[in-house]
């Protein structure tokens, strides 16, 4: 994996130089301000669904060459897109490292050629950036906006979805503090009375029995930044209507927590090079197998229901199952209800 931690945690956006604005007459300077302040906004996006909808979430696909069979297993990825396809979901959210390198031109087109079902049905895709996708910086950000020029520049935005919130972040910056850390408290601050469910999707996963040591499986260890963003939800969750759910990848396999009222999510199954993890005592889900996956969530009024569709491919042949389900309930009061099998 190629690491750019210093790039990741740089500023969204070059910043323009004083001899610049210099040159510039007062009236287009306070225009100028003006219009990138505007630009500089995440934006707020509105997801086409009904009052009852359902949506798919996987993460670590790494699109890439199909010849590439170490980084990305291309039938598998292949299988699971084509059965979220088959699905019909309102929508679809990837989160991150949705190619194996962001800043290599045919690892997009791969992207986009095996995706070109959603577009023909029309199913929006709302991303989440992951490592991989950062990788090669400027260049890959740009090879990223381009896919998804909805998001204007916005390494992280909302989308709402009926009774529905997504909080789409960026975890290659500060989830707490920062501008983006900013953002997303006031959005915690100022949640509608008729939303259900506080969706937080991000690449980097707040919990995980996964770890750096190979000998306890390989894979990553949880870093202390999204730690310190699970205990910042799991504190609001109990002065909070509405239920929090984070989806996150990075861990090529699957795992369910939960923590103080918040249900975590973490969905890596995408194709990249899957890892078996070492489960610990308390993990909900208690499976050592390798759990190539997607997400199908079902939301309505006042319930969400998470299902772990998993595949096995035998002789060419998909092989489904559904290892795990969770539902997430909004009690008439501030206890959380959380079922699983």
């Amino acid at each position: 994996m190629r690491s750019r931690t210093g790039e990741q945690r740089s500023a969204a956006s070059e910043q323009v130089t004083s001899s610049h604005y210099r040159a510039l007459p007062l009236l287009l300077l306070v225009f100028c301000a003006a219009a990138c302040l505007a630009q500089n906004q995440p934006v707020e996006l509105t997801a086409p669904v009904g009052t009852a909808f359902r949506f798919a979430f996987f993460s670590d696909s790494r699109f890439t060459d199909p010849k590439n069979t170490r980084d990305s297993n291309a039938a598998i990825r292949q299988t699971l897109v084509r059965a979220i396809t088959e699905a019909h979901p309102a929508f679809v959210s990837i989160g991150g490292d949705i190619v194996y390198h962001g800043d290599d031109a045919n690892d997009w087109k791969t992207w986009y050629a095996e995706t070109a079902a959603w577009r023909e049905q029309h199913i929006p895709v709302y991303p989440v950036l992951g490592n991989h996708d950062l990788s090669g910086g400027k260049l890959a950000l740009e090879n990223y906006f381009q896919r998804f020029p909805e998001l204007r520049n916005n390494r992280y935005y909302s989308v709402r979805a009926k009774n529905a919130l997504l909080l789409v972040l960026d975890s290659s910056l500060s989830e707490v503090s920062g501008p983006q850390g900013e953002w997303l408290l006031k959005k915690l601050d100022s949640i509608p009375a008729d939303v259900d469910f506080v969706l937080v999707l991000l690449h980097h996963p707040p919990y995980t029995s996964s770890s750096d040591d190979k000998e306890f499986g390989g894979g990553h260890s949880a870093r202390s930044e999204e730690q310190e963003l699970g205990k910042m939800l799991e504190k609001r969750q109990q002065s909070t209507h509405a239920r929090f759910a984070v989806f996150s990848g990075h861990v090529h396999n699957y795992e369910r927590h939960e923590h103080s009222g918040v249900t975590y999510f973490v969905s890596g199954g995408g194709g990249a090079h899957a890892y078996r993890i070492s489960r610990a005592a308390g993990d909900l889900f208690r499976d050592n197998n390798i759990n190539y996956h997607f997400l199908l969530v079902e939301v309505e009024r006042g319930r969400l229901h998470v299902a772990m569709n998993r595949v096995e491919l035998e002789n060419g042949k998909s092989k489904w199952t559904t290892p795990d389900t969770a539902t997430i309930s909004v009690p008439p009061h501030s206890t959380v209800a959380t079922t699983g099998n």
